[in-house]
C-alpha cells in the first residue's frame, strides 16, 4: 500500500515516512472536522487538492487503501483518547475523513480523465 514500505515484510513503527504520512492525514482530517462543524462542508485548497489527487493517482492508491488508512486513524484516535472517545467523537472523525477522502478521490478521477 505504501511504496516506501515495499521492501519490508512488516510495518516499522518508527518509519519516518510512515509517521509523516500519518501526521498529514491526522492534521487534514482534523481540519476537515473543524470545517464540517463550522461550515457544514470540507474545502481543500485547489492546489493542495490537485497535488493530493495527482500523487495518490501516481502511487496507485485505490478505494480499499483509503479504508485501511481510515481504520488506522480511527483506532489511533480511540487509543489516544481512551475512555473520553465517545461514539459521537468517533463518528465525527470518520465523517471528516470520508469527506476528505471523497475530495481526493474526485480529484484523482479528474486527473485521470485529463490524461
Amino acid at each position: 500500500m505504501f511504496s516506501f514500505l515495499k521492501d519490508t515484510d512488516e510495518i516499522p513503527q518508527n518509519n519516518p515516512k510512515l509517521k509523516a504520512h500519518a501526521v498529514k492525514v491526522f492534521k487534514m482530517t482534523c481540519e476537515s472536522a473543524i470545517q464540517l462543524h463550522e461550515k457544514g462542508e470540507v474545502v481543500v485548497a485547489d492546489t493542495t487538492l490537485k497535488w493530493l489527487g495527482s500523487i495518490h493517482l501516481q502511487k496507485g492508491v485505490i478505494d480499499p487503501h483509503f479504508e485501511v488508512v481510515k481504520e488506522a486513524l480511527l483506532r489511533t484516535v480511540k487509543e489516544a483518547m481512551g475512555e473520553k472517545c465517545s461514539e459521537e467523537t468517533s463518528d465525527a472523525w470518520a465523517d471528516a475523513y470520508d469527506h476528505l477522502a471523497t475530495a481526493i478521490k474526485n480529484e484523482m478521477k479528474a486527473v485521470a480523465s485529463s490524461c
